[in-house]
């Protein structure tokens, strides 16, 4: 029984540092570099497993760096230096790095104590892990597509009275969201793309949302009739929501892949429950509140969407990666 708990941590063990391989990669392309990255807005650093000559290390003509995507345009490196330790090299270049992009980073034959260790080609990118969280709390919070880009504002009103209703309509529209969007995904990459009918985009991806809404739509009646009667009629407006379309259209203009995709779906519609959830407390604090006659309703609810809006701005200058 040891033996196969064991076992099992060993496999559980292994899958995780698979997942953790995939997510951030450690693929340097030399077996004499440990890692590289980027540092601040305008260097790259690289880190050797053992030191290297100060001479062939801080002439900048040992180094060749380039975009991805643009490989005939070589940047410019301003210094090159090399930490006490001589194992750490900091490029520094003349104009701030798109680190959005991977860039490749050539050098001449190493030289390490004397020896020469031939040259590298290295890539340099954010980690991918880093990358799928960016999407995915971009799309919550700092781009929320209610507070921010005032998308899906009829759902957004009609089923923010209670949160009772609020949590439960959330919950439906991110896994509307999830499956519409990588279904939108895979009939993009392997169908529209492939044979040069991206221009039925917005046709498709609206017949898809209307699917998903569709098998939602059944299941619900089935499994929880309370629900489904306390949706009325904005579970049907899903499938003309403008996030329910915004999202498929934003993944296939970006290029996401399949992970890229599911963090975008998962991030707006988990941010679209949070929004209902917000407003869904406030409002109910509201109906115990005294306001004047001509604000109740739904002009205070408008009021208070656009405070919402003024705290959702705070988020718009954060970074994350």
């Amino acid at each position: 029984m040891n033996g196969m708990n064991g076992l099992r941590r060993y496999q559980w063990l292994m899958g995780i540092l698979l997942v953790a391989l995939f997510l951030t990669g450690c693929e340097t392309g030399h077996d004499f570099v440990k890692k590289t990255e980027f540092k601040d807005a305008d260097k790259i650093v690289v880190i050797f497993a053992g030191p290297v000559d100060n001479a062939w290390a801080t002439d900048v003509s040992n180094f060749s760096v380039y975009e991805e995507p643009d490989p005939d345009i070589r940047l410019n490196i301003k210094e090159a230096a090399l930490g006490p330790d001589k194992t750490t090299l900091t490029l520094n270049f003349e104009a701030p790095l798109n680190q959005g992009e991977a860039h490749i980073l050539s050098t001449t034959n190493i030289v390490s104590e004397g020896q020469d260790l031939g040259a590298a080609t290295l890539t340099v990118k954010k980690l991918y892990f880093g990358i799928l969280m960016t999407i995915f709390l971009g799309a919550a919070l700092i781009q929320n597509f209610v507070f921010t880009k005032y998308l899906g504002l009829c759902v957004f009103f009609g089923t923010s009275q209670k949160r009772s209703t609020a949590i439960g309509m959330g919950i439906v529209f991110t896994t509307v969201m999830v499956f519409a969007g990588m279904m939108a995904w895979a009939l993009y990459q392997f169908v529209l793309k492939p044979y040069q009918l991206t221009y039925l985009n917005i046709v498709v991806f609206i017949g898809l949302v209307s699917l998903s809404v569709q098998g939602v739509d059944t299941i619900l009646r089935k499994v929880n009739p309370a629900l489904f009667k306390a949706f009325g009629v904005y579970l049907v407006l899903v499938i003309a929501n403008c996030i329910a379309i915004a999202v498929p259209l934003m993944l296939a203009d970006n290029e996401y892949n399949a992970w890229e995709s599911l963090m975008l779906a998962l991030g707006a519609g988990l941010g679209f429950m949070l929004a209902l959830f917000l407003m869904a407390c406030v409002r109910e604090r509201l109906e115990l509140a005294k306001i004047p006659p001509s604000f109740r309703g739904l002009p205070i609810a408008f009021v208070t969407a656009g405070l919402f809006a003024l705290a959702f701005l705070g988020f718009s200058g954060l970074s994350i990666y």
